[in-house]
């Protein structure tokens, strides 16, 4: 009896995953976390360089303002322009294999079978399993763009999506910057300490997707953020003292 209980625990216990993985391709955070990091670099940057330069700070708040809205269509403009282009090269290549298949359905077949055959599968096997999978034509071109393309036909990235993704996460890093002076901060100190602040978030979020702990990666992106705040606000100042 008590073996009969020991292998039906051990059979339960095989459909049970044992360990989780994390999403290694970084799903919905990658992109928008590194769109915000994007924005709030650049325009921490353009800020720093603009107020080294002795302006306003009226004018500090409109080249803050300006550079969030350049920079946010820029991104959404390019990312639309990249994924639509990604998308109809694709799309293309589907509708090609889908012509193959109706064309040479024998070679597609025997193609699918090789592949299987190079996986370890044994020849009759795989031409089986190649055969009753490309019975219904809809999930041959999927397995064909899958084995072939790398890609899920029916998961398509979509140009609209990215673009308003890519604004919508480089306008909200952007903002961080300028929002002190917004609320009407008349010095950079506000301004400097929220931007690192929102620096090290971003790069803790990001060690959500990689090997590195919170800390590490928050930290990395504090200090290159602030190199390059440090480097335009250098610059900042040679230029308006040149230009004075």
């Amino acid at each position: 009896m008590s073996t009969v209980v020991e292998n039906e625990a051990e059979r339960s216990d095989y459909h049970v995953p044992h360990h989780s993985h994390r999403d290694v391709n970084g799903g919905w955070l990658r992109p928008a976390v590194f769109g915000a990091m994007d924005g709030l670099v650049s325009n921490f940057a353009l800020i720093t360089g603009v107020a080294g330069g002795h302006a306003a700070n009226k004018t500090i708040v409109i080249a803050g303002l300006v550079g969030l809205a350049a920079g946010a269509f820029s991104m959404a403009a390019g990312e639309y322009t990249s994924v639509a282009s990604q998308r109809e090269l694709v799309e293309a290549e589907l509708e090609l294999e889908r012509l193959e298949l109706r064309r040479n359905p024998k070679a597609e077949l025997h193609e699918l079978a090789k592949l299987y055959e190079s996986r370890g599968v044994e020849p009759k096997l795989a031409l089986e399993v190649a055969r009753q999978l490309s019975a219904d034509p809809e999930q041959a071109l999927e397995i064909h763009a899958r084995e072939e393309l790398g890609v899920d036909p029916s998961d398509l990235p979509s140009p609209l999506v990215a673009a308003v993704s890519s604004f919508g996460s480089f306008a909200a890093g952007a903002l961080l910057p300028v929002l002190p002076y917004l609320l009407g901060a008349g010095a950079l100190w506000p301004s400097l300490l929220v931007a690192l602040l929102g620096l090290f978030v971003c790069g803790a979020v990001v060690a959500r997707v990689t090997a590195r702990s919170w800390w590490f990666s928050g930290l990395r992106q504090l200090v290159l953020g602030a190199a390059a705040a440090g480097v335009t606000f250098v610059l900042g100042s040679l230029f308006g003292t040149a230009v004075g």
